[in-house]
């Protein structure tokens, strides 16, 4: 199965040179790190990380933060990306064991070995095509990917279900399928933060959820999203990208930028959070 965009356009540029550029952009604005990435590392040293997935005239500098960290310590054969289900389309877990993924700077290719050998350990997981089609919060980490490297597969997981027992089977999962196939793995959740507050309560409310995840506690975590009504999106993938990263050795956690869109779009009467994180 071929996927294509299906927010090229909208959600990031839809030809090549303007995407290009876009993502050069994100780097260099004063929310991004302010730098292209150096030389690609070979360290491997991160495990997981959490990027925002708005437009990235939004949130693309906030993203690029968590890109130029994993550009400096080296691609990984797999990533996997665990995002939301905007949707609503799909079963609870969803993942695509073949085919490929364009956008407008070239395809990505599913690793079919790992993601089928994901399907077969972990039976709440289905082979669900129908719930990326349409979905937004996996593709637009895929163009920032593929700046850094062509030479890297994807295996995609839309999280209906996004308990903290499910989340933490599913990071368990991983982990287990990277061990078994020896597979170089980095795992990536794709989530917002509070949606649609004044940016001061965004800010406040965020930080708390932030301080959790900081010290890489999913249940704290949880705890503090349920504590302030925190209105963030992929709290399930979040929690799983942490089982996982410390399944395959992360022992720390590095909370490398917050902002709202109001520091990107200027309007601070209703916004959305974004933040970048590392787990190494």
């Amino acid at each position: 199965m071929i996927r294509k965009p299906a927010v090229a356009g909208m959600f990031y540029e839809s030809d090549e040179d303007s995407l290009k550029k876009r993502i050069k952009w994100c780097y260099q604005h004063k929310l991004g790190p302010g730098r292209l990435p150096g030389k690609i590392g070979s360290k491997r040293s991160i495990k997981g990380l959490i990027a925002p997935h708005a437009g990235y005239v939004y949130s693309g500098p906030v993203a690029a933060c968590s890109y130029l960290e994993l550009a400096e310590d080296g691609m990984p054969d797999t990533v996997v990306i665990l995002c939301p289900n905007h949707t609503g389309i799909g079963s609870g877990l969803s993942t695509m064991t073949e085919g490929l993924w364009l956008t407008p700077l070239g395809d990505v290719e599913i690793d079919h070995q790992f993601a089928s050998e994901l399907l077969n350990y972990y039976p709440l997981l289905d082979d669900d095509p129908s719930a990326h089609l349409n979905e937004h919060s996996c593709e637009v980490q895929l163009p920032f990917l593929q700046e850094i490297s062509p030479d890297f597969q994807m295996v995609p997981v839309c999280m209906m279900m996004q308990d903290l027992e499910t989340a933490r089977e599913l990071g368990e999962a991983i982990t287990h399928t990277a061990q078994k196939l020896k597979r170089d793995t980095v795992v990536i959740a794709s989530t917002d933060f509070t949606h649609y507050q004044p940016h001061d309560v965004a800010k406040a409310h965020d930080k708390e959820v932030l301080k959790a995840i900081a010290t890489m506690d999913e249940l704290e975590m949880m705890n503090q999203i349920q504590k302030f009504n925190v209105t963030m999106c992929g709290y399930g993938p979040a929690a799983a990208t942490i089982e996982a990263s410390r399944g395959m050795g992360a022992t720390e956690a590095d909370i490398l930028q917050y902002a709202t869109s109001g520091d990107t779009g200027g309007d601070y009467t209703s916004v959305v959070g974004y933040a970048s994180a590392i787990f190494k």
